[in-house]
């Protein structure tokens, strides 16, 4: 292959090559699967377009036009792009400061960085923001979208509601009186639906039963709630209709903060979200081509009026369980909402605002990754701060400000962890009787055994090492020892990432063993959570100790029974 080649396949969209390959089996499942996340992103986008303080139709759009790039474009076999809630209070902030026009701005500026980042290979410095940081602002985000959605599900008659927050705790509490009856019923059926559907028809989407359940009450009883008829006039039916934004030179360099942040969440959600589905289908995205394909998308959506687009692991996931098998199950997502846009729109008119507010009380509960706070809080005090900052600025100040706060707290953490691998020690004869149980020269490394080592400092920015060098685990003897002696320190980041590989390697019926962590390393590892995960048995001070436990794992499976030696049971 020659230099040229190899520089356009960098690039070449996973659509390409799924269709040198395609079949009529795959274009049903694909069709299918492609209808399914079309319903599933409905009253998704409506409530995104909502709460970020545009219409529902401009919600629709960018799903429908955002969608269609990045299937199209991207790198990523059954990634599923559109408006998401990561994107929720930046959108409003810029609307309250600059604007709709501000808005559009800002998206097409993000939508050139995206593919700058992708064009040049810089979309992997997304990898430099550490765990803390992600989870930080996931935290914050989840909480603010929440909030948006109180006077909603309530029915508060709150006019204006502040978007500082404490301004709008103060307003929502001082109108908490004004509460309608028949909005929180209709709220609390709808999130009922919303989680009990599911679990007696798991093929059938919660939010879509809701919206379907509370759009036929309004419609049916006349229900004197908040609908989007009542609110913004209904859904214009029909084709999108096409403006190229106002352009404002001078709002460029005021502007670029918020393109910064904007460009940065959706190179971290969508990448994410492709991660999520290289581990669902056993697959390895093209990062370069998805930073395109998401660049271009976020280009495109402001000429029909959307907000930024970004890939949606919710709506990937549901992809991937409906069967998808290529970038045709988007593009097709892309389609379905486009009829359902052009034939049942003037039904819009009926859907209630509350059933829209549970569908992202959901939303939120579940991006919130909330489960991760008890982790984080068995960190050290520098991991704990990192995180409690971001989150705290996220939620009192700006996602701008908390990013770039963050990470410069993370930059600090950085230097110092580094500071802390040089050691500086007399080598005496405890020392080197200490050092060998460690070495590997005068061990016997069996065949059902394969060591990785881990050499340096493992934190945010190199932890997807491990990733690529344990991507094929048929490589991989069934008993995997990871050997820390040399690795000098590792974070949050890290620790995540090991306990991807032990599930990883649970996952293809192999076991993981730890051993020869050194003080700092030893120290994460010993927290109670990553002991929880990985097993107390499963880590050991010296590779010599877990090469013995190796081979009573491997003289254990040789001593069970195979299935028809065991006897028939009558």
């Amino acid at each position: 292959m020659s230099p040229a080649e190899q520089r356009w396949r960098r690039f070449t969209p996973r659509l390409f090559e799924c269709l040198a390959q395609y079949s009529r089996r795959n274009f049903f499942a694909d069709l299918i699967a492609g209808i399914t996340v079309g319903l599933v992103a409905l009253p998704l986008a409506m409530a995104f377009g909502i709460a970020s303080g545009v219409t529902p139709q401009a919600g629709i759009y960018t799903a429908i036009v955002g969608g269609f790039f990045v299937s199209l474009l991207g790198g990523s076999r059954i990634q599923i792009g559109g408006p998401t809630g990561a994107f929720v209070v930046i959108v409003a902030g810029i609307i309250m400061r600059h604007g709709l026009s501000g808005l559009l701005m800002v998206t097409m500026m993000a939508g050139l960085i995206l593919i700058f980042l992708g064009l040049t290979g810089l979309g992997n410095a997304v990898k430099f923001i550490p765990r803390p940081i992600v989870i930080g602002f996931t935290n914050g985000i989840a909480l603010l979208i929440a909030l948006t959605q109180v006077k909603d599900f309530f029915g508060l008659a709150a006019r204006d509601v502040p978007s500082e927050f404490f301004q709008r705790v103060r307003v929502l509490v001082q109108y908490l009186p004004t509460l309608d009856a028949a909005t929180v019923t209709l709220g609390l059926l709808s999130l009922a639906v919303i989680l009990l559907v599911p679990r007696w028809l798991p093929r059938v989407p919660g939010s879509i039963a809701a919206l379907l359940a509370g759009t036929a009450a309004v419609f049916a009883l006349h229900l004197p709630v908040a609908t989007i008829g009542s609110a913004f006039g209904g859904i214009p039916a029909g084709l999108p209709h096409f403006a190229v934004p106002q352009f404002r030179p001078d709002l460029i360099l005021p502007l670029l903060p918020s393109a910064l942040t904007v460009a940065i969440l959706a190179a971290v959600e969508s990448l994410l979200s492709a991660v999520v589905a290289d581990s669902m289908l056993g697959d390895r995205h093209n990062s370069n081509a998805e930073l395109v394909a998401q660049g271009v998308a976020n280009l495109f959506t402001p000429l029909v009026g959307g907000i930024p687009v970004t890939g949606a692991i919710a709506r990937t996931a549901t992809n991937f369980r409906s069967g998808a098998r290529s970038p045709v199950s988007g593009i097709v997502h892309a389609f379905t909402l486009l009829m359902i846009l052009l034939v049942f729109a003037p039904l819009a008119k009926f859907v209630p605002l509350a059933t829209l507010a549970a569908v992202l009380f959901v939303v939120a509960y579940n991006m919130g990754e909330w489960r991760e706070i008890g982790g984080i809080l068995r960190l050290d005090v520098t991991d704990i701060a990192v995180w409690l900052v971001t989150f705290a600025l996220t939620v009192m100040a700006d996602l701008t400000v908390a990013v770039e706060v963050g990470m410069s707290l993370a930059a600090l953490l950085y230097i110092y962890r580094v500071s802390q691998t040089t050691t500086v020690a007399t080598v005496t004869s405890e020392y080197i009787a200490q050092g060998r149980p460690h070495i590997l020269q005068d061990k016997d490394v069996p065949p059902y055994v394969t060591i990785l080592r881990i050499h340096g400092p493992f934190l945010f920015g190199v932890s997807d090492k491990l990733a690529d060098e344990t991507a094929d685990l048929s490589r991989f003897a069934p008993i995997v020892i990871l050997r820390l002696r040399n690795m000098t320190a590792i974070d949050a980041t890290g620790l995540h990432a090991l306990k991807v590989l032990h599930d990883r390697l649970k996952k293809s019926g192999r076991t993981l063993l730890l051993c020869g962590a050194r003080r700092q390393p030893a120290a994460f590892l010993a927290h109670g959570d990553f002991v929880a995960h990985v097993g107390a048995d499963r880590i050991f001070p010296h590779v010599e100790a877990a090469l013995r436990r190796a081979a009573e794992i491997r003289a254990e499976k040789n001593a069970e029974p195979s299935p028809a030696a065991q006897p028939a049971h009558r």
